[in-house]
């Protein structure tokens, strides 16, 4: 069954075993790449880290590495558009649920969403990913864009 997220990732954006070691750092990552990809306007990364301090975007999944999808206002983002990340090791983000809670992520998909109407859609599409163990097991193991592409593909 084709995984509609590969559609919205481009090969450019996908950082596979970052090095990052706060939720500030991928974050800044994934942005940086989108940015230079003509995906968001240089205000985005700032907008997207103020916004997680506030409205925390770390899900439980019950997981040694969670996942979170931080994004922030349309009116930071040029085109629609999905970064993602993997790390080497998990990095503390606040639990969308419980703020207080810190949660071990280890996948983040930076959303890049210019029109509230797509907002709906495009967090469905994340969400079928997060859902599948399988698919997050083996985004854990990916080395290349291939390998996200024969995943989610």
């Amino acid at each position: 069954m084709p995984n509609g997220l590969i559609q919205l990732l481009d090969p450019e954006a996908v950082v596979l075993g970052s090095d990052a070691s706060t939720n500030e750092e991928i974050i800044r990552i994934l942005a940086s790449r989108l940015e230079a990809l003509g995906y968001v306007k240089s205000s985005y990364a700032d907008a997207v880290v103020r916004r997680e301090m506030t409205i925390p975007t770390g899900l439980p999944l019950e997981r040694a590495d969670n996942v979170a999808v931080p994004h922030t206002d349309p009116e930071h983002v040029l085109k629609p558009g999905v970064a993602m990340g993997t790390l080497k090791r998990p990095v503390p983000f606040a639990n969308m649920e419980d703020p207080d809670e810190k949660l071990p992520v280890g996948f983040v998909f930076l959303l890049a969403i210019n029109d509230k109407d797509k907002q709906i859609d495009t967090l469905q599409t994340v969400m079928a990913t997060i859902q599948n163990s399988a698919a997050l097991d083996g985004l854990r193991t990916a080395r290349t864009f291939e390998d996200v592409r024969a995943i989610l593909g």
